[in-house]
């Protein structure tokens, strides 16, 4: 089996909130992917309540976002309804609960490999791909970088070159 995990293509990461221009470039080559994936497709979404900016994470980055319920905090309409499974809510970068039902999945089926898209690279991306990792260490894990977009072009690529010395791979 192979998964594609589609990491919190949410309206506030694409043209909302934090949203930036190489993040609404990469929406038609996601829809892409996901269109053509032979396998498993996962989402993450992005979750905050009412009171984010109270948070570590709020008082890190004061811009209110992904709050639970509202526009901003759903997946990009054309790319949910290309996801059959519901959402894996986190209220942080990285997923526990995901790693945890890769784990879970792999005892049932093996997974052949594990591939990342979404945003942003430099952040949820890469805490996702690194929790993949170690949970499955042996499963190998890619990257597509063309439909991922980081906070800056300049973030993308020091994401990408962080995760490629950690084996994640990064395709062509």
């Amino acid at each position: 089996m192979k998964v594609l995990l589609v990491i919190d293509m949410q309206n506030d990461f694409i043209d909302g909130a934090l949203g930036t221009k190489e993040a609404e470039a990469i929406v038609p080559a996601v829809i892409r992917k996901i269109s053509n994936f032979d396998g498993l497709v996962l989402a993450t979404r992005d979750t905050h309540e009412k009171e984010y900016l109270t948070t570590q994470e709020g008082q890190n980055l004061p811009v209110e976002h992904c709050i639970r319920g509202s526009e901003g905090w759903q997946i990009r309409s054309e790319i949910a309804e290309l996801i059959e499974e519901e959402p894996i809510n986190k209220p942080t970068f990285g997923s526990m609960e995901l790693a945890e039902r890769l784990r879970e999945m792999n005892d049932r089926e093996p997974i052949e490999s594990i591939t990342l898209i979404g945003l942003c690279t430099d952040i949820c991306v890469i805490s996702n791909a690194m929790l993949a990792k170690a949970a499955l260490p042996e499963v190998p894990i890619y990257v597509d970088p063309h439909c991922c977009a980081g906070v800056s072009p300049a973030s993308h690529d020091q994401a990408l070159a962080a995760m490629q010395v950690c084996q994640i791979h990064i395709e062509d």
